[in-house]
């Protein structure tokens, strides 16, 4: 293949929209992708202490850490409202 037709096809796929993902719809990256796994698995942990103590704010908090991340897009965001689930068995003794 000439290099005059590779370049072709990279400039054919990098200006297609239907293959070309918009960033602000694609936000995972590896700072996002690694908070996630992180708060999902301190929320198994959470999860785990919550069944076996029969303790219901553990174990909705740790859920709720397990399945977030699949729902925030931005790492700021992600890391706020992870933290926040994290705090809510602290201070919240049912």
């Amino acid at each position: 293949m000439p290099a005059s037709a590779g370049s072709a096809w990279q400039s054919a796929l990098e200006y297609d929209p239907a293959i070309r993902a918009n960033a602000a719809e694609v936000a995972l990256n590896a700072s996002t992708l690694l908070w996630g796994v992180l708060f999902g698995s301190i929320g198994f942990g959470f999860f785990v202490y919550g069944r076996k103590q029969r303790a219901i704010v553990p174990l909705v908090c740790g859920l709720a850490l397990m399945v977030f991340p699949y729902f925030v897009s931005g790492t700021v965001l992600l890391v706020v409202v992870g933290v926040a689930l994290m705090a809510i068995p602290w201070f919240v003794r049912v």
